[in-house]
């Protein structure tokens, strides 16, 4: 699985993936569908049009509305040639042309010439940019997986981790038997969306199911109903569980928290003990939920802190 950020994206995978979404049709053969799209953003080449390149973000797809549409129309016939043939030599990946306004021959012809591809969308121009840019974000968004189960938790994306037979399967299945949510078992894909929250989905054949010691794989949305699944959720909290044996020393109050980092993001992180006896699926709800109030503010460790530090100093006055 790659990590960091993805340096481009073919058109024709973003054609793929979005020509239903953002209504593209292609116009003329599929040409230049190896090119490269290496910017998460759109570009209208008003000023590129007028023959001035300075600047120009040749790196991203080209969107030709009404303005582009009209002032091409202005110019002789000659000229709209030169100035179409002029965007084209710039290495652009490809043009979209919006409001399902006719492609101007002049940029077919000089698309054709370069094999660049040009699609067609119904989309007003600023409604395609935007949901454009949307896609993009996320085609571009860093990626990486990581070992571990991922329920959402009354909203808490809880990643669940653990060395093989410590218990993940269980604790999860538990916590679905409650009402709580399936994103992922054993293996998340996580992203990074606007450099600030990792979001965590399935991979694709694994979404849905569950693997559990002898029972094998399972169908929790079969089982349990379509609410037991959601397809992605925000990462709010990491959950390990480890054998008691293996631990040192046992956090009793948690004043420190501890933090586990994913593509430079750091996610609030605790461990849990694991013995027999214990109901994970319990202790990692109420994690979850006190993670959920630590989000509103309220830490209950620090409350009660301050509390036996009041009273300490209480009686020392007294």
């Amino acid at each position: 699985m790659r990590r960091g950020k993805l340096p481009f994206i073919p058109v024709g995978e973003f054609y793929t993936r979005h020509a239903e979404t953002l209504q593209l049709k292609l116009v003329g053969p599929a040409l230049g569908f190896e090119r490269k799209i290496r910017e998460p953003t759109i570009n209208r080449p008003g000023l590129a049009l007028s023959g001035f390149f300075t600047y120009f973000a040749g790196k991203r797809i080209q969107v030709f509305g009404n303005a582009e549409s009209s002032y091409l129309k202005s110019l002789p016939e000659s000229e709209q040639q030169t100035r179409c043939l002029q965007l084209c030599e710039q290495h652009i990946p490809c043009v979209v042309v919006s409001r399902h306004l006719s492609v101007p021959k002049a940029l077919s012809d000089a698309a054709a010439h370069l094999e660049i591809a040009i699609f067609r969308t119904p989309m007003v121009t600023m409604r395609f940019i935007n949901a454009a840019t949307i896609g993009l974000e996320m085609d571009f968004a860093p990626v990486t997986t990581e070992h571990g189960s991922m329920v959402d938790i009354m909203g808490i994306g809880t990643l669940v981790r653990g060395s093989s037979g410590v218990g993940k399967s269980e604790c999860v299945l538990g916590l679905i038997e409650r009402g709580y949510s399936l994103v992922s078992d054993d293996v998340t894909r996580f992203r990074v969306l606007d450099g600030r929250e990792l979001v965590g989905t399935a991979p694709d054949l694994t979404r849905y199911h569950m693997e559990v010691r002898g029972l094998g794989v399972i169908n929790v949305a079969s089982i349990f109903g379509v609410g037991s699944i959601r397809i992605e959720k925000r990462l709010d909290l990491i959950v390990t569980l480890r054998d008691w044996q293996e631990l040192e020393e046992v956090d009793r109050i948690g004043l420190e928290q501890e933090f586990y980092e994913i593509l430079g993001i750091r996610i609030p992180h605790i461990t849990i003990p694991v013995r027999t006896g214990r109901d994970l699926a319990r202790l990692v709800e109420v994690g979850a939920l006190d993670q959920k109030l630590k989000s509103l503010g309220q830490n209950s460790a620090v409350e009660f802190n301050q509390r036996l530090l009041n009273l300490m100093q209480a009686s020392k006055e007294t």
